[in-house]
């Protein structure tokens, strides 16, 4: 009769097994790294990620092992390359965006998954509640709600109170985004603006993005943060510099590649936080009792230069608001 109870023992203790990572002793930690662009452009969340990582006490090489790959905003390679991370039997898999997180989601099995810069985690999918987000996902949200994006268009129009037609340039394979350009729309229905909005979803369209925008003659351009926009940011800005666009972003980096303005979390610092979320799941902790931390705090920032060479000067009051100018 004790072999029963012995059976009834280990059954118990494989339940209560936390499903985390928890590294097995003597193994070093192995991190898999996938992200929606390419290598070839600055990458502000890599930065902030690895800040984090060495503040922790992590020594790559030595402590933690990065498994890093890029997806170069293509769904396909993203699906991919999750599956390789998955083959190489990495503890977890840090995806941040809406794109690579899916296509890790698709593919990892009871793998963790950390997110960093996902517009929309409940609605694409990701997570089932911010509080409670279930399955193998937590980390931390780009977006309080989507209608953040709706700020986008405020702010704009303060730069530009004239303008009564905008463009805005959006992918639509990215699902994460229709929320955001729901609330971009909701806010121009009350400001009295007309949309024009046009698809991106490789970098070969950018030229003749820009070339039909100009024809319908619109006086301000939004920008829907996505990977495959942050990875084109400078020819974004260059272009709508060439065509005398006030533009908008949702990221900082596109100002200082050269656009007008930005709202949204500080990418660098984001994904540093996104660090301790990886420490947790290393050392046994279920994605599952780690709640999905949406931001509190975001960053204003106009480039000043870009403003003089528009022609265009910044109301006094929308300066004020700013917490940081290029100059």
């Amino acid at each position: 009769m004790a072999t029963p109870r012995i059976s009834l023992a280990i059954a118990l203790c494989i339940l209560a097994t936390p499903l985390g990572a928890q590294t097995p002793p003597g193994r070093t930690p192995r991190v898999g790294v996938l992200y929606g662009g390419s290598p070839s452009v600055p990458n502000r969340c890599d930065e902030g990620f690895r800040r984090g990582l060495a503040e922790l006490g992590y020594v790559e090489g030595k402590s933690v092992s990065l498994e890093v790959r890029w997806a170069e905003s293509k769904v396909d390679r993203a699906r991919e390359l999750a599956a390789e991370l998955v083959r190489l039997q990495v503890d977890v898999i840090f995806a941040p965006g809406t794109m690579v997180a899916l296509s890790a989601k698709r593919t990892a099995g009871t793998t963790p998954i950390v997110i960093a810069s996902a517009a929309d985690p409940i609605g694409s999918g990701l997570i089932e509640d911010f509080g409670h987000p279930g399955g193998n996902i937590t980390g931390l949200s780009m977006v309080a709600g989507p209608e953040i994006a709706g700020k986008y268009l405020e702010l704009l129009r303060e730069a530009v109170p004239r303008v009564s037609r905008m463009a805005v340039i959006r992918n639509p394979d990215n699902l994460a985004l229709t929320p955001q350009l729901k609330a971009i729309e909701a806010a121009a229905q009350g400001l009295g603006v007309e949309l024009q909005v046009s698809a991106l979803t490789k970098a070969a369209e950018l030229d003749g993005v820009f070339k039909a925008i100009a024809h319908t003659r619109v006086g301000a351009l939004i920008v829907v943060p996505d990977p495959l926009s942050q990875s084109l940011r400078v020819r974004i800005a260059e272009l709508a510099l060439k065509h005398r666009l006030p533009s908008m972003f949702g990221l900082t980096e596109h100002v200082e590649a050269g656009g007008l303005m930005a709202y949204g979390v500080e990418l660098r610092q984001h994904c540093r936080r996104v660090a301790t979320f990886v420490d947790k799941l290393l050392k046994g902790a279920r994605p599952s009792d780690l709640p999905v931390e949406q931001p509190t705090q975001f960053e204003f920032v106009i480039n000043l230069k870009v403003a003089k060479a528009l022609g265009l000067t910044i109301p006094p009051a929308l300066l004020l608001r700013a917490d940081q100018t290029i100059q």
